[in-house]
């Protein structure tokens, strides 16, 4: 199994500030990841890293087998697919969910003179029938509802077909209803084989999906822990992560956490 992502001894240092500090992390093929820590923890930086979007200022990385670097990124990224909310910022509001995704299929945000052809649009015909979008393909994106929108971005993001597919805090801003639909519907991409790996970012446990294979806990832009979310997500992790005692428990496929009553802390 070969690694997808690999950062060596990488560090980012904006102003005077290291906003991630001698990271070593690999990604291999087929596992699904998870970057947690609390905000400003340096995870967005760890993700728009692994995107191509931002160089290390020390340290090596490696992105589906090509150096960071020393490869054209315009070659390489289209073979990553990201959903963002920076990235929803950019497309137009007055554009239809159909046209939404199949910009992707340009590397492009907008319609121009472009032309698709018929299998352009089964895929993302298909790719927004799996996440529940059917219903919305003349809608306007600028219309939709916070989830209807995160929905269509990670279709958008499954478009070019991607060998890793990136999501930055994807559940963020949903109501409770809206974000079990969208946690359901990762852990059904997250359990299908033919899947791309994964990597998505949070800062609460019960935003992760069930079929999620491993993480990464950062704090102050240092890794705590990574590895097997089996072994490394535990109570003691997390509360070192968040700087507070925390009780994580478990129910099935899902985790919660609580902090501890004052009285026993």
């Amino acid at each position: 199994m070969s690694d997808v992502l690999e950062l060596v001894d990488v560090s980012v240092v904006r102003d005077g500030r290291a906003l991630v500090e001698q990271v070593s992390w690999s990604v291999a093929e087929g596992e699904r990841w998870i970057i947690l820590g609390p905000n400003g923890a340096g995870k967005t930086t760890l993700l728009n890293i692994a995107s191509s979007y931002l160089f290390p200022s020390t340290g090596t990385v490696q992105i589906l087998g090509e150096k960071l670097g020393g490869v054209d990124v315009f070659e390489l990224r289209p073979r990553i697919g990201m959903a963002s909310a920076a990235l929803s910022e950019k497309l137009p509001r007055s554009q239809t969910v159909l046209q939404t995704v199949l910009t992707a299929a340009y590397g492009m945000t907008a319609t121009w003179q472009e032309s698709y052809d018929d299998v352009d649009e089964d895929r993302a015909k298909a790719f927004l029938d799996r996440l529940g979008m059917s219903e919305y393909l003349e809608r306007r994106f600028g219309t939709l509802s916070e989830g209807e929108r995160k929905r269509t971005q990670i279709a958008r993001a499954m478009m070019t077909d991607p060998e890793l597919l990136l999501l930055d805090e994807p559940a963020a801003g949903l109501d409770l209803g809206g974000r079990e639909d969208l946690v359901r519907r990762l852990g059904r991409l997250a359990r299908d084989p033919y899947a791309p790996s994964m990597i998505m970012v949070t800062h609460h446990v019960e935003e992760i999906p069930a079929g999620f294979t491993h993480v990464l806990m950062i704090r102050q832009g240092k890794v705590l822990a990574a590895g097997p979310i089996e072994t490394e997500l535990t109570s003691r992790n997390l509360s070192l992560c968040f700087g507070l005692p925390l009780v994580l428990d478990r129910s099935g496929d899902r985790w919660t956490a609580q902090g501890l009553p004052m009285s026993q802390t």
